[in-house]
């Protein structure tokens, strides 16, 4: 299937499966759905977008609001992993319930009766400032013509686990594995038509988001709210205000009411929980774009920000999986870049001596992921250490191994996930 977000066939296809599996999750049978017809399936969709997020925090005090299953996540506190051996069955995209969760304090629980949008800045006609911007309701930006998109959001540290368990240089933070990444359906406005309707200037340098959620103290100072600077050619070209995720309103812990989605970005630029914007005819700047989510460390110099995402892959399978002996098993996996779609992935079962190419199968869009499917028929029991490696549409390739940097961010080398046949 094509990359081209523009292809209508693609998202047909996929809003189909989505909604069918969403209806499979409330209870309907396969035979049920089919009786449903056309018709209905299409109004109790319509439902479903009705229905705003319900809190659901946890007793425990939780700073996330949803469930978090053990057999279905990864809990770092404020943060949770998806579990890749969780993921086979799920369809392209991954159902909001079982997203994962990167704040940087807590989740907040909005009204979307109350909020708006407080747009200001030296970029903008006449400059309006912060305490006299130009103001978007929620009612008003779901008035303007929407659009729907599918891209990944990824944390930046996804992988850092593996600069200490791969590399042996291990770097602080939350020791992610490969869990801090999906796909979902993102519909909201193009932050171009807003911009245009604030009055953007074509000098306008920097359009920097600012979250709704808790202030970040950092070293003892309170760094205010998390916030970080796009280019304005990025902003114009493909940012999304987005307030529905897979067909539903945006959950709490993803972003309700507003969120931006930046295709290809790292996860920081993504802001969720959106309440201001600055538009600036000079560059900006933050905590989340000078001391961190910058590259720095021994091959590093000139603390260079971070901003697209590296080529990765995943197995949906549990790490040390069992595989049994001389029996064809169908080993499947996802690879997602921020450079452009996957072209090919390949697999290795020895340790990367060798290496066959896998299957690419279904949807395979620009910034989000390739699903593919893997045989293997091992003939001997033991222990053994599975590899795969995708290349993107512009000729990235995953490497054996990357550079450390102090932050973790951007491990884009080749996972090595240990299997035990038997």
């Amino acid at each position: 299937m094509t990359d081209q977000l523009e292809n209508e066939d693609v998202y047909s296809a996929l809003r189909a499966e989505q909604l069918l599996f969403s209806l499979e999750r409330q209870g309907y049978s396969r035979r049920e759905l089919l009786k449903l017809g056309a018709v209905g399936i299409s109004v109790l969709g319509g439902f479903a977008r009705l229905a705003a997020p319900q809190a659901a925090r946890a007793d425990n005090g939780s700073p996330i609001s949803k469930p978090l299953p053990a057999q279905n996540f990864v809990n770092f506190g404020s943060n949770a992993e998806m579990r890749w051996d969780s993921v086979p069955g799920l369809g392209y995209v991954i159902p909001n319930d079982r997203f994962f969760v990167r704040d940087h304090t807590g989740t907040p629980i909005l009204n979307a009766s109350t909020w708006q949008l407080n747009v200001f800045g030296t970029g903008l006609k006449n400059s309006p400032t912060l305490t006299n911007p130009v103001t978007f309701t929620y009612d008003a930006l779901q008035a303007l013509p929407k659009k729907t998109i599918y891209t990944f959001i990824e944390c930046a540290g996804n992988g850092r686990s593996f600069f200490g368990t791969q590399q042996g240089t291990p770097a602080a933070g939350t020791q992610w594995t490969l869990g801090a990444v999906g796909v979902a359906a993102w519909t909201g406005v193009p932050l171009s038509t807003v911009l245009d309707k604030a009055g953007i200037l074509p000098n306008a340098v920097d359009v920097m988001p600012s979250g709704l959620d808790g202030t970040v103290v950092a070293n003892g100072v309170d760094a205010g709210h998390v916030r970080r600077p796009v280019p304005a050619s990025k902003a114009l070209n493909d940012v999304l205000l987005a307030y529905e995720m897979n067909g539903q309103p945006l959950p709490y812990d993803h972003g309700y009411p507003v969120r931006l989605v930046v295709p290809g970005w790292v996860g920081v630029s993504n802001i969720k929980w959106i309440g201001q914007i600055e538009v600036s005819a000079t560059p900006l700047s933050s905590l989340w774009n000078t001391t961190q989510y910058v590259l720095t460390g021994p091959t590093y110099s000139g603390s260079p920000v971070i901003t697209s995402q590296v080529v990765k892959s995943a197995f949906e399978l549990p790490l040390g999986a069992q595989i049994p002996v001389g029996k064809a098993t169908v080993l499947s996996g996802r690879s997602w870049s921020g450079g452009g779609s996957i072209k090919r992935v390949d697999i290795s079962v020895d340790g990367g001596a060798t290496w066959t190419q896998a299957t690419l199968h279904g949807a395979n869009i620009a910034n989000a992921w390739g699903r593919w499917n893997f045989t293997w028929t091992p003939s001997a029991t033991g222990n053994y250490t599975l590899r795969a490696r995708a290349t993107d549409s512009v000729g990235n390739v995953q490497p054996t191994a990357v550079p450390f940097n102090d932050g973790g961010y951007l491990f884009g080398a080749i996972v090595q996930h240990p299997v035990v046949v038997s």
